[in-house]
């Protein structure tokens, strides 16, 4: 029985180093094109540091490696991937391991589609959805709303941050908008306050957040953390005290600090 023992490490050795050869091999490696792209279409990775973009990029080139990136009834560019994982990305850069253990495909649909997944026809107004049930670890997106949430011509609106930031919502067990695991459980209570206070601002047409934040606590959280990301000052302007509890939880302050 020694010899048997014996081997037990070796074998244990063999493994390691052939799923290391695996996953080297499956590894995506950005290259100076695809750096390009980045810096003309990501406003969030312009504004970091030489250091921080050198980990940008391999955060995004992490995350392709793991998730699967597909394409229905359209095809898949190299920027409609850099898009969707730089959108994974800018939420959770301020944490070093981070990981969507809660997703494993990404879905890109031409444009907007409906409850039943149908892109094609009337009644089509989903611009992007994580999805439940038996399409858990599932997220979809429309192209056009990926697109149009990195183009120049977006306010405050960013439909990929929005799913994703769900997904990080999600990974503490519910989407109910208080990430457990982004904030001290002291916090809870006076961030729930807060949303709903702001809540009944919007209903009153007394705030810029985007409507469709009354819509419940967890699309609050979204619709307030695509405003952060994508105009930080302007939200550091109008809503103190909402962009302070959401830079503590994401680990990121990215308003320019005259403000």
């Amino acid at each position: 029985m020694q010899p048997f023992f014996i081997l037990i490490p070796i074998l244990l050795l063999v493994i390691y180093f052939i799923f290391r050869k695996d996953n080297h091999k499956n590894y995506v490696s950005l290259s100076e094109a695809d750096k390009q792209l980045l810096f003309q279409h990501v406003t969030y990775y312009q504004h970091l540091t030489v250091d921080d973009r050198i980990r940008f990029e391999h955060r995004i080139s992490a995350f392709l490696s793991g998730i699967h990136v597909e394409g229905v009834g359209t095809p898949i560019t190299v920027l409609d991937k850099l898009l969707i994982a730089s959108s994974a990305v800018i939420p959770v850069f301020g944490f070093e391991d981070w990981r969507y253990d809660n997703l494993t495909n990404v879905l890109l649909y031409p444009d907007t589609f409906n409850k039943d997944f149908q892109y094609e026809g009337g009644d089509r107004n989903i611009l992007g959805m994580v999805g439940t049930g038996y399409m858990n670890g599932q997220m979809i997106l429309s192209r056009s709303a990926l697109l149009q949430g990195f183009s120049n011509a977006a306010d405050k609106e960013n439909t990929a941050i929005h799913e994703f930031v769900h997904l990080v919502d999600k990974s503490d067990g519910a989407t109910d908008g208080v990430p457990e695991n982004l904030m001290k459980h002291e916090y809870t209570i006076p961030w729930i306050k807060m949303i709903h206070e702001e809540m009944h601002k919007i209903e009153q047409g007394k705030s810029d957040i985007n409507p469709y934040a009354i819509t419940n606590e967890a699309e609050f959280f979204a619709v307030v953390s695509e405003y952060f990301f994508e105009k930080p000052d302007q939200f550091k302007s109008k809503h103190p005290e909402l962009y302070d509890s959401l830079s503590m939880m994401f680990l990121q302050d990215l308003a320019k600090k005259d403000l």
